[in-house]
């Protein structure tokens, strides 16, 4: 029996499109992008896996999908899905294997270079006719870069970091092996924060995260400081990071990601010169699409066809209890 695959997108780079065509599945693709054509089509068809982009993917609709028995998510984050509403139905919800990690951390470094440099002030002053060589930015070579959770992208931004010459302080509760990382570790987030020049954000959205850097936080950083955010828009308290910016408390912010996607007509940030934004496009370089694509595709394949979950990747332990796994 042919397997039906769900792409909510438009596209999936054609290495994972290739896979799944000659494991024999059908895929479909959503062209609007829309939650409206996600609706409709898990209602409307029998899908055997739902391969999740940036579209919400509720417990509603989980539900209304009898037939679906994986959910695999194009991306390491998972937010996106309803963790509690897959696990009830048995549905393992796997995760990419990193394969964006390289790109998402160049675009770190790029926000943190921009922000630092008021690249983008100074690009648009001379497209306005301004020769304007007054405004001077910082130099990050001899500061301290603080790295919230120290994942495959945040060791990436680390190396990257200190090849300029940064001092590299990290903090993640979840490291038990310490000693076999070269960088220091900051016990706290606050004791992070009161050392950092430079902090960056690479921590999931959970509960527990939601607005980790909020008015309190912002307070114990360094006058001057700069936030990039390349992880999950709800990280940061919004309201509280536009007051520090338009103050002059924080010297600058790169931002990838937001708490409403796309981000607002009107939103404060757009009136501000100091921060930095690009639109969740942290991933998108041709060799990271190719990689997420044929990290999910083979999430589809192992686990509907071979028959086992790689549980590294598996964000939903509690459904092995239901079903037999590798």
């Amino acid at each position: 029996m042919t397997l039906k695959v769900l792409m909510t997108a438009r596209t999936l780079a054609p290495p994972g499109v290739a896979l799944l065509e000659e494991a024999g599945c059908s895929l479909s693709f959503l062209p609007g992008e829309t939650a409206a054509e996600l609706a409709e089509a898990v209602r409307s068809v029998p899908y055997d896996a739902i391969i999740s982009r940036t579209l919400a993917l509720p417990g509603e609709l989980i539900e209304a999908a009898p037939a679906l028995r994986l959910i695999a998510r194009h991306g390491v984050g998972y937010n996106n899905v309803d963790l509690a509403s897959a696990t009830r139905r048995g549905i393992p919800v796997l995760v990419a294997d990193a394969g964006n990690g390289q790109s998402v951390a160049e675009l770190t470094v790029g926000l943190a270079l921009a922000a630092a440099r008021r690249i983008a002030v100074l690009d648009a002053g001379i497209r306005a006719g301004r020769w304007d060589r007054a405004q001077a930015g910082q130099q990050l070579a001899g500061r301290t870069a603080g790295l919230v959770a120290f994942g495959a992208i945040s060791r990436r931004v680390a190396v990257m970091l200190r090849a300029i010459g940064m001092r590299i302080v990290v903090h993640d509760p979840h490291i038990a092996d310490r000693a076999r990382h070269d960088v220091e570790w900051a016990d706290t987030l606050d004791d992070l924060l009161a050392a950092s020049d430079l902090v960056s954000l690479h921590c999931p959205l959970t509960p527990e995260t939601r607005h980790l850097i909020g008015p309190a936080q912002i307070a114990r950083l360094r006058r001057g400081a700069i936030l990039v955010n390349t992880a999950r828009g709800g990280l940061v308290d919004e309201a509280a990071l536009v007051e520090a910016l338009a103050s002059g408390r924080l010297a600058g912010a790169g931002l990838d990601t937001f708490e409403d996607e796309p981000l607002p007509a009107g939103h404060p940030f757009l009136a501000l010169p100091n921060v930095v934004l690009t639109p969740h496009m942290g991933g998108s370089t041709d060799a990271a699409l190719d990689a997420v694509a044929v990290s999910a595709a083979r999430n589809v394949i192992d686990v509907l066809i071979d028959r086992k979950i790689d549980r590294r990747l598996l964000v939903n332990p509690a459904v092995l209890e239901r079903q037999p796994a590798q």
